[in-house]
Parts: C-alpha cells; sequence; structure tokens
C-alpha cells in the first residue's frame, strides 16, 4: 500500500525538520513537502496533493485557521492536524469546527505525534475498504482513537485511569485482540509491531504489561543466528476452566 503523503507546514525550520525526522521513523508515512509560510502553503498543496496536513497556527504573517479556512472554502480533500503553542479554547473550537482529525500542543513529543499519526492511518484505510456503513462503526470512525471519550468495542478489565503511563486503552486492547485470535502462536514484539503498524518499542512496552497482569506469558528463543530473542503467547486458562458441554 502507498504511504501517506505529508506536507508540514511550519514557520520555525527547525520545529518543521524535527517534525520530519519523526515522521521519517514511521513506516507508511512520507514527508512531500515542507512550507514556512501560508502562501507557500496554499501554492504546495495543489501541486503535491498531500492526504495529510500537519499545520501550525502562528505564523508571522497570518494564521493557520486562516488556510484551513481557505482550503474548506475551496472543498480541499487534504486531512489536517494541527500542531501548535495555542491553548486558547476559541482556537481549537475553531479548528474542531473545520475537521481537524487532530490536535496536538507543543512541545511535540513523538508517542503523541505516533499515537495522531496511526489513528489516522487506520481511519484512512478502513475508510478505503468500505462500500457500506452501518452506526457502530459510524460512531467508531468519527470518534477516532485519538479523542478521550472513545471507548472500545471490546472493553478491557483494567479501567483506563488506572492503566500505567504510556499504556493507551485502545492499543491495548488491540493487542488483546491480536492474541486472541493466534492464542497457539507465539511472536515478538516487532512482529506484533508490524500487525499493529507500531513501532517495536511501542509494542514491547504493551507486551510486557501484559505480561505482567499474566495474561501473556514470553519465553526466550534463539533464532537461525543463535541471537536471543523474546516471545509472546496468550496464557490458555486450565482445562477445568474452560466452558464444557452440559451433561
Amino acid at each position: 500500500m502507498k504511504p501517506i503523503r505529508v506536507v508540514i507546514v511550519e514557520d520555525d525550520p527547525q520545529i518543521a525538520e524535527i517534525q520530519q525526522r519523526f515522521i521519517l521513523r514511521l513506516a507508511d508515512f512520507e514527508v512531500v513537502g515542507m512550507a514556512h509560510s501560508l502562501g507557500d502553503a496554499l501554492e504546495l498543496i495543489p501541486i503535491l496533493q498531500p492526504q495529510l496536513l500537519l499545520l501550525d497556527i502562528h505564523f508571522p504573517q497570518g494564521n493557520g485557521l486562516e488556510l484551513l479556512r481557505e482550503l474548506r472554502s475551496q472543498q480541499s480533500p487534504v486531512d489536517v492536524i494541527i500542531m501548535t503553542a495555542a491553548t486558547e479554547v476559541e482556537t481549537l473550537t475553531e479548528a474542531m469546527r473545520y475537521g481537524v482529525f487532530s490536535y496536538i500542543l507543543k512541545p511535540l513529543v513523538f508517542e503523541r505525534l505516533e499515537k495522531s499519526l496511526r489513528a489516522y492511518q487506520q481511519q484512512h484505510h478502513q475508510l478505503q475498504g468500505l462500500t457500506s456503513l452501518d452506526q457502530q462503526l459510524v460512531d467508531r470512525l468519527i470518534a477516532h482513537p485519538t479523542s478521550a471519550h472513545l471507548t472500545s468495542a471490546h472493553p478491557s478489565p483494567t479501567s483506563a485511569s488506572r492503566l500505567p503511563k504510556g499504556i493507551d486503552p485502545l492499543t491495548l486492547d488491540k493487542v488483546r485482540t491480536f492474541f486472541a485470535e493466534q492464542p497457539s502462536t507465539s511472536f515478538s514484539a516487532e512482529e506484533v509491531g508490524q500487525a499493529l503498524g507500531t513501532s517495536r518499542t511501542t509494542a514491547r512496552r504493551y507486551l510486557e504489561h501484559l505480561t505482567s497482569q499474566t495474561e501473556l506469558q514470553a519465553d526466550v528463543a534463539y533464532g537461525s543466528v543463535g541471537r536471543p530473542e523474546r516471545r509472546y503467547q496468550a496464557i490458555r486458562p486450565p482445562a477445568d476452566a474452560r466452558s464444557t458441554k452440559p451433561s
């Protein structure tokens, strides 16, 4: 599948470079252009036709919301993630009114950007593969995974408020579902990351959490070159705890 095309609109070249380096760490995304002014952005977007815009708010000449307003008046299909130091409620309200996918406050943290981009990637791919809708699917698509009020279709037994820092309940549920569907197979952190569209480091964080909760078991295996590798597998319930047919 082709990578998602991204244009960065940020007046500070150093910050724009940091954003580009972050995106380079993520598979399935590519930065196709950078604009350091709103005028340059208006010229670049129709030419490069990105699917996603990373847009700042404050510029020496103008405001990112002005660009967003202009794009919507032109019926531009580009999606937008705001990345800004603007903490005014009015700014967020107007950005939401113009349909931004996410609103990230600076200073930018890689894990927060990764979370929004993966959520966008998931929604983008889901929409491409749809032929019809039902209400449950619409609710899940509109309340995307970066929304604070989103609840999983398969609720986690652990309250989200009690989860460790860096553990997102939706991603945790995806990991649980992944192992529930393949209970007899063990996987490395890299394999789980590839399957779920996350980095190996992120996958390992969730795997170790589930191991500490005795939902997964971890063993050390040795590859063909003799390097040890930690592999994870679902812990199956004891035989007497599994459901049996009534006599």
